[in-house]
């Protein structure tokens, strides 16, 4: 099969389970704490308590990232499609004006909040190259597909348009208002995954590197808080239309 034709068959692929297999790398996680707590042996508790909140703090920029998307984005576009490529009209509006591909940018920055929490300088590393070498399929898949379906006009806002890295002075005011419940709507479950995510770390961190068997209280707040906000949310989704938005 020619190159071409076998990165989109696996782009395809990793794209129908994107949500998925990067769950496939939570066990590594937890392995990559024997070589943890570097700024707690250097700097102590202080500056290692600082750490932790810059990692949350990078995961929830990401976060805001994809909530930007999600918050201006028409029907049509930016879909949470799984089996095959959809998309009525080209966004190039908004966050799609100084990056092809903002919702992965945001993914990035959230997992690598992740990867610095754990202190572990290879696995930032190899976290990073991993991710892009995954997405990298999937930007072709998503991106052959847009160029047959747009043709020139893709071409055009692809050759001025970065792939992940944002050229802010691109910025394009969307057509649409930004919308909070569609953001809630969209991103709830995001929003909860991480937080699960970090406590378990938080969690693994006490027991691997503190030798700890008592939760750190911020945890337990953490994750009742997260999980109160993801349960509203989820019913407010599932059972009423208060998160609806006409057009959207």
């Amino acid at each position: 099969m020619p190159l071409r034709e076998e990165m989109e068959k696996q782009g395809a692929f990793l794209f129908k389970w994107r949500s998925y297999l990067p769950i496939l790398a939570i066990p590594l996680l937890l392995i990559v704490f024997r070589d943890s707590a570097y700024t707690k042996r250097l700097f102590g508790d202080p500056w290692d308590n600082f750490w932790e909140l810059f990692s949350l703090t990078v995961s929830f920029l990401g976060l805001a990232v994809r909530a930007l998307v999600a918050g201006y984005v028409p029907r049509g576009t930016s879909g949470r499609n799984t089996q095959t490529q959809v998309a009525e009209t080209l966004n190039t509006k908004g966050m799609y004006s100084i990056v092809r591909n903002p919702l992965y940018l945001g993914n990035y920055l959230m997992i690598l909040g992740i990867m610095l929490f754990t202190q572990v300088w290879w696995f930032v590393f190899l976290g990073t190259i991993l991710f892009w070498a995954y997405y990298e399929r999937i930007i072709f898949t998503e991106e052959e597909f847009l160029r047959q379906k747009f043709g020139k006009t893709f071409v055009e806002w692809a050759e001025k348009t970065p792939l992940a890295w944002p050229r802010f002075k691109n910025w394009q005011k969307p057509d649409t208002s930004l919308s909070w419940k569609t953001i809630l709507r969209r991103e709830h479950s995001s929003f909860f995954g991480m937080v699960c995510i970090f406590t378990l770390l938080g969690i693994a961190a006490d027991l691997f590197i503190e030798h700890s068997r008592l939760i750190d209280l911020f945890w337990l707040l953490f994750f009742a808080v997260g999980l109160v906000l993801y349960l509203v949310l989820r019913f407010l989704k599932k059972k009423t239309h208060f998160l609806d938005i006409e057009g959207r």
